[in-house]
């Protein structure tokens, strides 16, 4: 024990930090040594007003059979698991949701599955150009790919279908203007027929046009 605080000391964790305790017990049977658990003890103010203290966020401890039930072999082993959206929660509670803040995503669409590595090739360009940007991985179609964007509040799609790469263009979808549109236009022909939140752009315009619209919408 002695041995064990002399390390965390040495590794900056003062006595206010760790704390031995007996009574703690893993709920898991495959543990052979000493267990550990991670908790959260300031206080903050949740998204209610209630100040709360999350406490536990993680744990782990000494399983030296577990790797034998799967591989036979007997190996010594420890290991950890983090609750990441329990700790999140903590730190967004506590630093603010504007210090996790992240730029607009831009979700390239995966429509010709002949020409899959151009999708990704779409995104990978994105990125380097300092967007944050991700090709959709699945075999859905254009309404479940849509679906997908909004669930990543995404705020633009890019198309490029077999018919947009025939004609070296790539279609640019505002997804919230489009939210928007569709709660405030009374018929969907008045809708189609303006289509103000979806345009088509040369390919090479890509990146200029989407920072053009990010700007406008402060995301630029």
């Amino acid at each position: 024990m002695n041995a064990i605080s002399e390390i965390l000391a040495k590794s900056g964790y003062s006595s206010d930090r760790i704390r031995f305790d007996a009574t703690v017990v893993r709920g898991l049977d495959y543990y052979t040594g000493p267990v550990f658990e991670a908790q959260l003890t300031f206080p903050v103010t949740n998204d209610t007003g209630d100040v709360v203290v999350f406490g536990s966020v993680g744990g782990g401890g000494r399983y030296d059979d577990l790797i034998a039930r799967f591989t036979g072999q007997a190996v010594p082993a420890s290991g950890f698991s983090l609750g990441v959206s329990r700790l999140l929660a903590a730190l967004k509670a506590r630093a603010g949701a504007a210090a996790f803040a992240v730029a607009p995503l831009v979700v390239v669409m995966v429509l010709d599955r002949n020409a899959i590595s151009a999708s990704f090739q779409l995104a990978q360009e994105l990125r380097a150009a300092g967007l944050r940007a991700e090709a959709y991985v699945g075999e859905a179609g254009m309404k479940a790919q849509l679906r997908y964007a909004d669930k990543r509040n995404a705020a633009f799609a890019v198309i490029e279908g077999e018919d947009e790469r025939a004609r070296g263009e790539v279609t640019l979808k505002d997804l919230a203007l489009g939210a928007e549109l569709a709660k405030s236009t009374e018929s969907r022909a008045a809708w189609v027929k303006d289509r103000p939140a979806q345009i088509s752009v040369k390919r090479d315009q890509l990146v200029p046009t989407l920072r053009a619209m990010l700007g406008e919408r402060g995301g630029g």
